[in-house]
């Protein structure tokens, strides 16, 4: 009775983990394809795309996708043959478990008449599973701990998944030895199923212990081998009347079996203990907990994942809903499962070694993602850790193809990315080449939307550039930069320039304006003058250097062979270690700065 009120408890417990999740992904909104979406709307947007892929030839691609990505996971197998076998060990084992074991009562009893975990094939099976996810399990270890796989992080919710199976399977395994070995389950099976008792059929009892104990390594206070052959043959026939339609030989529960030989010394104590009492409290409080904690914890993408795979092999960009688009994406969060893969192919890891940003590596900034989608409080520091993070991306798409949840990670950054950019935190990468994407994708963004975070991070890069050019105010040769500069060999060319024009003359930017000074602040001409003046903040500050398309002709030209365009780069750099974003300045400040 206690056993099956916590495990209704239990199962209530997982429905509604479930449906809240699940209620998650038609409310939370990430980035800007998620505003103005009402959650209804994403509801009735959802039925609709999957009554349409149901009844149209895309059922068959889903079929296609069902049994070769979630079922037989060929995306992991594509990458690494020991991680595809970890989890196919532990997925499989852990499902079959689930449906066939700890689910007995609403499956295999009603599917099977005959049906007892003690009879074969089901004693069998249920130590072939269990054995499978413990294999699983320590290819995980290996894996994670000692193998070390570069860039796979490990936190709290994988410490929680190792740690929670390891105790469901080691306490079941355990549970079974000492049921085996255990003289206190031996009078209950007596009691139980052969119907007799002590008083009545002292000399059957024995008789069957003894069978029992040298045929089913029962640990005996009574009785102890070597046993006469009639006595054995008396207790067979009891056995086979009586115990054998409910109980096959312990040897077919061959993890069991091969612990209960070896605690065999200590098995009376053991039974005196109540050891199998402990055990099994154990074994289903770590399945009660687990069961009921699956839908808040990492092991969540055993849901997520397969529905992530399905959406993303029948959906596209430019056809899906919208809706669909921004429901898939709140899912695709679910769905990571921090394999590491993404970060393992990722272009821009270079950036993470430099800079130790761990944002940088996609599967990072998943998590990350998750505390933004739910509305988490969230630091400056933090949102700008992540800006950069999502920023320096090179969008080469190589996370996506590699990734086995099926996410598109690609799309995933885009649409976060401008959302951060619009919260007002300079970001500088948004000057540079890093932008080309969202430039190509301009359309999707208004103008407004579009040109404010440029503002705010061309203020930035500035700092006091439109100070020094307002002709209200002498220029300065105090607090000279230029010993900064002359660092690098390339930079200290600028003292070759004569003046005489070409680079600006040569520059396909310039010619591109009208009044091409005003647009631009300075002229690459007078950039090299600012330098050889030694007004290095002021090099540093006009737009010029941020649409500059790197096309070298400037350098190519110059007849003193000044390195133009590697000075506009160290400039550059100058620029973005000298630009305000200190902690203490708020969005508001910047912009009217």
């Amino acid at each position: 009775m206690f056993f099956s009120i916590s495990l209704y408890i239990a199962l209530i417990i997982l429905a509604l983990g479930l449906i809240y999740k699940i209620s998650t992904w038609f409310t939370r909104r990430i980035g800007i394809s998620a505003k103005g979406i009402s959650p209804s709307e994403r509801i009735s947007a959802s039925v609709k795309g999957m009554l349409g892929v149901i009844f149209s030839a895309n059922i068959l691609i889903l079929i296609q996708v069902f049994v070769l990505d979630v079922v037989l996971q060929r995306r992991i197998l594509k990458e690494d043959f020991l991680r595809w076998l970890m989890h196919m060990l532990i997925y499989t084992g852990f499902m079959l478990l689930l449906l066939m074991h700890a689910l007995e009562v609403f499956i295999s009893e009603p599917l099977f008449t005959d049906y007892y975990s003690t009879v074969n094939p089901f004693m069998f099976l249920r130590d072939l599973f269990g054995f499978m996810v413990i294999i699983g399990v320590g290819i995980a270890i290996y894996r994670r701990f000692i193998l070390k796989v570069p860039r796979l992080k490990t936190n709290a919710m994988d410490h929680y998944a190792i740690i929670i199976l390891a105790v469901i399977m080691i306490s079941g395994v355990l549970l079974e030895a000492t049921k085996i070995a255990s003289y206190t389950e031996f009078q209950i099976m007596v009691e139980d199923y052969a119907d007799m008792t002590l008083e009545d059929d002292e000399d059957e009892i024995k008789a069957l212990e003894s069978y029992w104990v040298q045929k089913f390594s029962v640990v005996s206070p009574n009785v102890k081998g070597p046993f006469e052959e009639d006595v054995l043959v008396s207790g067979q026939e009891i056995h086979e009347e009586s115990c054998m339609d409910c109980h096959s030989p312990p040897q077919w529960a061959f993890m069991g079996y091969a612990f209960a030989k070896i605690s065999k010394p200590i098995a009376l104590a053991l039974d005196r203990a109540k050891a199998s009492d402990i055990l099994w409290y154990i074994h289903f409080l770590a399945c009660f907990f687990g069961l009921a904690y699956l839908p808040f914890s990492k092991m969540f993408h055993i849901f997520a994942t397969p529905l992530s795979l399905l959406a993303n092999s029948v959906m596209d960009k430019e056809k899906s809903d919208p809706a669909n688009i921004a429901t898939r994406q709140a899912m695709e969060l679910d769905a990571c499962m921090r394999c590491g893969t993404c970060s393992l192919r990722c272009s821009a890891s270079a950036a993470f070694d430099a800079l130790g940003n761990e944002y940088i590596l996609p599967s990072e900034k998943m998590t990350f993602l998750k505390s933004l989608a739910s509305g988490k409080d969230l630091s400056q520091k933090e949102l700008c850790a992540i800006q950069e993070g999502v920023y320096l991306c090179t969008n080469c798409d190589r996370c996506t193809v590699v990734c086995p949840a099926g996410i598109n990670l690609r799309e995933l950054w885009f649409v976060v990315r401008e959302d951060l950019v619009q919260r007002g935190y300079p970001e500088l990468l948004i000057l540079s080449p890093f932008s080309f994407y969202r430039g190509l994708n301009r359309e999707n963004i208004s103008e407004d939307d579009y040109g404010k975070p440029l503002s705010v991070a061309s203020r930035a890069a500035a700092g006091k550039f439109e100070q020094v050019m307002d002709k209200s105010r002498p220029i300065s040769f105090k607090d000279r930069k230029i010993a900064e500069l002359n660092k690098l060999p390339s930079s200290s060319t600028f003292s070759y320039c004569f003046g005489c024009q070409n680079c600006t003359t040569v520059c396909p930017v310039v010619v591109c304006y009208e009044n091409p000074q005003k647009t631009l602040g300075l002229l690459p001409h007078q950039i090299m003058n600012c330098l050889g003046l030694g007004l290095v903040e002021m090099a540093s500050g006009p737009s010029m250097l941020w649409n500059c398309v790197t096309c070298y002709q400037c350098q190519e030209h110059c007849p003193q062979n000044v390195q133009v365009t590697d000075i506009f780069f160290q400039l550059k750099n100058l620029a973005v270690k000298n630009a305000e974003k200190t902690a203490d300045e708020s969005p508001s400040d910047l912009e009217a700065a």
